[in-house]
């Protein structure tokens, strides 16, 4: 987003600023403006902006989207969701949305890239499961048995030296996300040691070390546990 919509109003919530401003316009503004309390939307990037204005001395609020949208009077556009933001912001009912500290949202990249890992290791052996069945070759479900189905697939002189050749780059590829994965697995149970939080949600039946980690990481009340 290069260009920012501010809406405000003083204590009678009367309008009293309509502004459009650059990105570095905006820094400038608010780095002059006096302590005062801001409305973000919840959306990519919220959180560093949110961060940023508190830096100066502001109140930061972020609200989901669909929290805002019920006071949007008009047509969407910026104007309209800047004036429904700095409304919803004065209900006494709202609910915000927490601000992610930098820490936080690195965690939080660690535990995006362990959901495309795993997604891709499923696909990789979805399509693992599909070749070897045009072939006649069948395995039980579970990821424990793909490496076992390779296996057998790299010793059956049945199949055409092609295949087993392709096989066994999927086979490479599959092991190389199982080690990524792990990878990625160590340094999220590195954060739940060293968080108080994560190691009382592990205390929890059927959660474990990574899942207590994903949990505090991914909902905001999970430090209310």
């Amino acid at each position: 987003k290069s260009v920012f919509q501010l809406h405000g109003v003083n204590a009678a919530e009367q309008p009293i600023l309509r502004r459009k401003l650059t990105r570095k316009e905006m820094v400038k503004f608010f780095q002059k403006a006096a302590p005062t309390s801001i409305a973000l939307e919840a959306c990519g990037g919220s959180h560093h902006w949110a961060r940023l204005l508190r830096s100066f001395g502001h109140e930061v609020k972020l609200i989901a989207p669909q929290l805002a949208k019920p006071y949007v009077k008009r047509g969407k556009n910026d104007a309209a969701d800047a004036e429904a933001l700095c409304e919803a912001m004065s209900r006494p009912t709202m609910r915000f949305v927490p601000v992610k500290t930098a820490q936080q949202q690195a965690a939080l990249m660690l535990v995006g890239l362990r959901e495309r890992l795993i997604r891709n290791r499923t696909q990789l052996a979805n399509s693992i499961r599909g070749f070897a069945m045009e072939f006649g070759i069948v395995a039980a479900t579970g990821m424990c048995r793909i490496e076992p189905l390779l296996e057998r697939i790299a010793q059956d002189p049945s199949l055409p030296v092609l295949a087993r050749k392709v096989f066994a780059m999927h086979g490479d590829e599959y092991r190389g996300l199982l080690h990524e994965i792990k990878k990625v697995e160590e340094e999220l149970l590195d954060l739940h040691r060293a968080d108080e939080c994560s190691l009382r949600l592990a205390q929890i039946p059927g959660v474990g070390p990574v899942g207590a980690t994903l949990l505090m990481l991914k909902t905001p009340d999970a430090r209310l546990f």
